[in-house]
């Protein structure tokens, strides 16, 4: 029973292996309309483990250093047997999803009582971008005081990526530096905050240590600013769960829902306004905030919360694209779909600490690490039970079919002599 979670991983690597290619349509002949754009199957590729694999250089090891190992995955699904399937898990009586929906895993949960109303590879280990700055700030938060000031340097301004327009020699308070971070996903913002933590491996070690306390098991922090890395890995429900936390900090509540605030110039340049860059704040009635993210590894990454009749949801979207609607749409369609769903039927619960590893001396194995690839099972509810019992009887007739043959040849050695 222990090994459950290791179990599912290698039942859905073994599926999403034995799935057919996912192979794109050639180009339409014009005039002929292009293909209806359809999003990608959970099945294109075994994510359980590890986030596909990168297309640049970003990720390639340092000379002389091996590739990061996967992150071990726990023996039993983190929030639930269910959460350890790689389909979709819709409650009973579900209604059907909302169409266009294109990224390769999400989660929709309640911020409150941490209940998760639907999911989708809950638990597929993806890249998570700019949306790690959740994590980032939530560090942050908790030991760094917001009034202290920081000087800007020439390595912040110098940071990959976006940035939130940080200079040499100018002034920041540390909550002026999460309202970069978060608002304008400043890179900059994030180095800057990374040095007033004691450094960028400091802060990663940091960062790594609250996710694990907070029981988010897929997820290795690389990058204080969600820079591709080698080894990087998150999960929806990661994300979800990590999100839940750091609304719980007031100050963090305050910035994602914030739409415009003033920001400090530098060196003689004036001051300039920030404004928010998640579109849901602005298109859909009660949201409360969240953050965007995109590498060319990672693709498009989102979170998206509202609030609805007392009632707070959260949606996470992994590795998605901007058609044929863009991500905060998307993530507004199962916002929707979540409000209008009753409560009181989960399919999983988003966790608060690390669950308990079992004690050397109670002779249960402990988590090992084990490829759990994605969606095998097809895009229906459930734990993927029939997937599992199909593999089972394959493996059960293979095992058969091996005996036959030995006895056969056995017999066929027996009479030649």
């Amino acid at each position: 029973m222990k090994r459950r979670g290791a179990f599912l991983a290698g039942l859905c690597a073994v599926l999403a292996a034995a799935a057919p290619a996912q192979v794109g349509p050639a180009p339409p002949p014009p005039p002929r309309p292009p293909a209806p754009f359809q999003a990608p199957a959970a099945s294109a590729g075994p994510y359980g483990l590890a986030p596909p694999a990168p297309v640049g250089h970003a990720e390639a090891p340092a000379p002389g250093r091996a590739a990061a190992a996967p992150v071990p995955v726990p023996a039993e699904p983190v929030g639930g047997e269910q959460l350890g399937g790689c389909g979709l898990l819709l409650p009973d009586g579900a209604s059907p999803l909302p169409a266009d929906l294109t990224a390769t895993s999400w989660v929709l949960a309640d911020l409150d009582s941490g209940q998760i109303v639907a999911a989708k590879d809950p638990h597929g280990r993806h890249r998570p971008a700019s949306t790690i700055k959740v994590l980032t700030a939530l560090v942050a938060l908790r030991k760094l005081d917001l009034a202290t000031v920081v000087t800007g340097s020439q390595a912040d301004a110098e940071q990959e990526g976006s940035k939130v327009g940080m200079g040499p020699g100018g002034q920041y308070t540390v909550g002026q530096l999460l309202y970069g971070l978060l608002l304008s996903s400043g890179n900059d913002a994030a180095h800057a905050l990374a040095m007033q933590l004691g450094g960028v491996e400091a802060t990663v070690a940091a960062m790594n240590e609250l996710a694990d306390q907070s029981g988010a098991l897929d997820t290795r922090v690389t990058t204080p600013s969600g820079l591709d890395a080698p080894g990087t890995s998150i999960s929806a429900y990661d994300l979800a769960l990590l999100f839940r936390l750091a609304m719980r900090e007031q100050a963090f509540a305050t910035i994602v829902g914030t739409t415009l605030v003033d920001f400090p110039g530098f060196g003689g340049k004036p001051g300039f306004k920030l404004s928010n860059d998640n579109r849901l704040l602005a298109t859909y009635q009660g949201a409360i905030g969240g953050k965007t993210g995109f590498t060319d590894d990672a693709r498009h990454t989102y979170i998206g919360a509202a609030e609805r009749n007392g009632r707070r949801l959260v949606a996470v979207l992994l590795r998605g694209e901007q058609q044929p609607v863009r991500m905060s749409e998307q993530a507004a369609r199962l916002l929707d779909y979540g409000f209008a769903a009753p409560a009181g039927s989960p399919v999983g619960q988003l966790v608060e600490s690390s669950p308990s590893p079992p004690s050397p001396d109670s002779g249960a194995p402990m988590a090992k690490p084990a490829a759990r690839g994605s969606v095998a099972a097809g895009e229906t509810g459930g734990s993927a039970r029939p997937a599992r019992t199909l593999v089972i009887a394959l493996t059960a007739l293979a095992l058969v079919a091996a005996v036959a043959t030995s006895v056969l040849l056995r017999r066929r050695r027996h009479s030649a002599g």
